[in-house]
C-alpha cells in the first residue's frame, strides 16, 4: 500500500474507487424548540433497511480534482495506491477566508475498509493544514452515513452544527440532514 500525492495523470483513474457507502444505522436527527431557542438532539438508530447507496464522483467534485490536480486551484488530493490500481481518496481544499482546510472528499475502496487507511490519509491533510497556519480541518457528513459520522469522531472532530435544507427542504423525512464537523488543530 502507497500512500502519495495524486497526479494529474491518476484524474481517469480515480472513478473506479467504489465509493459505495453501507450502513444499517443512521443518525436520527430531532428538532427541539422553536425560534432562536432552537436546538438538534442527534441519536443512533436502525435504518428500516440496509442502507447501501451508490457514491460515484459526481461533476462538482471531478471538476475540482482537474482543478486541483492542473494547478488551477488550491487543495491537497492524496491517493491510495495497491497493486497499481487506486484504492482510496482524499482531497482538501483551504479556505483562507473561513480559515479552515475542508475535507471535500475521502473515499476508500468497498473492498479496502477498515484497514486505517482513512486514518492515514486524514493525519496526513492535519499537517497541510498546520502548515497553512489554518485553524481546524473541517468536514461535512449526512447523517445517513454513519460510518464517516464514526470515522471523524474517532479522529477527535467534533460535531459543530446541522443543515436539514443543503440538499433539500425534506431531508429530516428522509433521514437524512448535513453534520458539520471541525478537527481543532490547537
Amino acid at each position: 500500500m502507497h500512500i502519495r500525492p495524486a497526479t494529474p495523470a491518476d484524474l481517469e483513474r480515480l472513478n473506479d474507487i467504489d465509493g459505495t457507502i453501507e450502513s444499517t444505522d443512521y443518525l436520527h436527527l430531532e428538532r427541539l424548540g422553536e425560534g432562536l431557542a432552537v436546538g438538534w438532539k442527534l441519536e443512533q438508530r436502525p435504518l428500516r433497511s440496509k442502507l447501501i447507496e451508490a457514491n460515484p464522483l459526481n461533476d462538482e467534485q471531478k471538476f475540482l480534482l482537474k482543478q486541483i490536480l492542473g494547478g488551477a486551484d488550491e487543495g491537497l488530493v492524496l491517493i491510495a495506491d495497491h497493486d497499481d490500481a487506486p484504492v482510496a481518496l482524499a482531497v482538501a481544499q483551504p479556505r483562507p477566508e473561513l480559515g479552515t482546510m475542508d475535507l471535500v472528499d475521502l473515499r476508500v475502496d468497498y473492498d479496502m475498509r477498515r484497514q486505517g487507511l482513512a486514518t492515514v490519509m486524514i493525519y496526513q491533510i492535519i499537517p497541510a493544514a498546520k502548515d497553512q497556519s489554518l485553524r481546524p480541518v473541517s468536514a461535512q457528513t449526512r447523517t445517513s452515513n454513519l460510518p464517516a459520522s464514526k470515522l471523524l469522531q474517532k479522529l477527535a472532530f467534533e460535531m459543530t452544527g446541522v443543515d436539514t435544507h443543503r440538499h433539500s427542504n425534506h431531508d429530516m423525512v428522509k433521514e437524512s440532514a448535513t453534520i458539520f464537523w471541525y478537527a481543532p488543530l490547537e
